[in-house]
């Protein structure tokens, strides 16, 4: 993959809004590209080498490799795997899944390394996508002390719908890329639960569905 095709790979990332074109250039020469297949397993570290991961096109979902559950989504302009940068010893071991057609560029942590530590702007911009990452974490820890499983898993559709869809035809349609399973790990439910509140959902008309798409008719007040 010739350079100038990585760097409008990179372009489409607000994490390098701030970096000059040489130095995108540069970064480019260095960076490895590739089309993984949905349902591919992506390993974040091996024995041998840990990497940073941004995704131009498509969705993953990070799993904990201790329990299989997921962790969370990633959608496309988004970074995956910066705990290599963060952690010497990461406390958890996680991978990616492709949940659809995926194109991915990575770069070896030691690398990535070098160039934060000449840009100062890129190391808050990882810093603060790790940021919200705990953010959402903190608020599935205080929904599961104060809301029941009903309210969670509405609240974590809805949000899902909002944030990886697009308006079409006066109401919000999102690829239906999560399985019960998936649902019910990210709101700690049970994938019969989900399948009732999403069943209750589309009947009072909140939501509906198919095996390809999620819409959102209405916000839930």
């Amino acid at each position: 993959m010739n350079t100038y095709t990585k760097y409008w790979f990179l372009e489409g990332f607000n994490l390098f809004n701030k970096l000059g074109r040489i130095t995108m250039m540069r970064m480019c020469e260095i960076l490895e590209m590739k089309n993984i297949d949905k349902g591919t397993t992506i390993q974040l570290r091996t024995r041998d080498q840990k990497c940073i991961f941004f995704l131009k096109k498509g969705t993953i979902k990070i799993v904990d490799a201790s329990d299989e559950n997921v962790k969370y989504i990633v959608k496309k302009g988004n970074i995956f795997g910066e705990l290599s940068l963060l952690e010497e010893q990461p406390t958890t071991k996680e991978y990616a899944i492709a949940l659809e057609d995926c194109i991915i560029c990575y770069i070896e942590a030691d690398r990535m390394e070098k160039i934060i530590e000449k840009h100062k702007s890129l190391k808050n911009g990882i810093l603060k996508i790790y940021g919200l990452r705990i953010k959402k974490l903190e608020r599935r820890l205080r929904d599961l002390l104060y809301k029941d499983s009903t309210a969670r898993i509405t609240d974590f559709i809805v949000d899902y719908i909002n944030e990886f869809g697009e308006i079409e035809k006066g109401k919000i349609t999102a690829k239906n890329l999560l399985s019960h399973k998936d649902i019910a790990n990210l709101t700690n439910t049970s994938r019969q639960t989900v399948s009732n509140v999403m069943s209750i959902l589309r009947k009072q008309r909140i939501i509906d569905y198919n095996t390809q798409f999620l819409s959102l008719l209405k916000q839930k007040t």
